[in-house]
């Protein structure tokens, strides 16, 4: 029924439909449903290599009991900024699922994308915790992560506890840190032709590997400093949001 909860058999046509190559507008379509559907159902349950039926179709069943407490009907608790909680929830999750497809581990996806969702473009580890439902611990481990591949930084507010800040400076930050990281392959990949014998097979690849990322390295920092101006503007405030408008989060 379109609108309505998505059934096993659904589930299953959506994992035929990935099998087969389709676009997430042709799956929907075929459902007669909704591309967002399509697209939050798979987002949230390990992306479009990753997902299984029967997993989501559990996964669904254990979220709606939890939203339950004792069978009965639990309202979502209210946002001050007037969001959709539900939409939210599950517009991270989606989020969080892109993140670990470009290889970050669960944890430290779900604090980064935590981390975007919010005006603020910070929180707190308490905040962080009780967001996410998880221990300081794990908290404290996804932040280390974080912090070592230059995507957050730290500060301290008006009342000295620490919070994790994500702006836009920091894309710039990572590309650049990621184009010192392909410079130190091309460092070790040269160091491997001088020992091994320059016209050697061996020496002849790895002088290939260190020419392809000495171009990519090249390439990335080029293209990160003619697009930095990108990140340092503001968008054009969308017609109805008054300007100066209270944060969320």
């Amino acid at each position: 029924m379109p609108g309505g909860r998505l059934t096993q058999q659904e589930r299953q046509q959506i994992a035929l439909g990935l099998a087969d190559g389709l676009a997430y507008a042709e799956i929907g379509r075929r459902l007669d449903r909704p591309t967002s559907t399509v697209t939050r159902e798979v987002m949230r349950n390990g992306g479009p290599t990753a997902y299984r039926p029967d997993l989501a179709h559990r996964a669904t069943e254990g979220r709606a009991r939890r939203r339950r407490p004792g069978g009965a009907a639990a309202a979502p608790a209210a946002r001050a900024d007037g969001r959709d909680v539900e939409a939210v929830r599950d517009y991270e999750e989606a989020f969080a699922t892109v993140f670990m497809q470009s290889g970050l581990p669960r944890m430290t996806a779900r604090v980064l994308a935590a981390l975007y969702a919010t005006d603020a473009g910070s929180l707190t580890a308490g905040e962080l915790g009780e967001r996410l439902q998880v221990s300081a611990g794990s908290i404290s481990k996804a932040i280390a992560f974080l912090e070592s591949q230059s995507l957050i930084r730290r500060e301290r507010d008006d009342r000295r506890r620490e919070r994790y800040v994500v702006d836009d400076e920091l894309w710039y930050q990572s590309m650049i840190a990621a184009a010192k990281a392909n410079e130190q392959m091309v460092e070790i990949a040269r160091q491997g032709v001088a020992v091994l014998g320059p016209g050697t097979p061996a020496a002849a690849r790895l002088e290939n590997v260190a020419r392809f990322m000495d171009f990519v390295s090249e390439g990335i920092v080029r293209a990160a400093e003619q697009a930095r101006e990108i990140l340092l503007t503001k968008p054009a405030e969308p017609e109805g949001v008054p300007e100066g408008a209270p944060d969320g989060g």
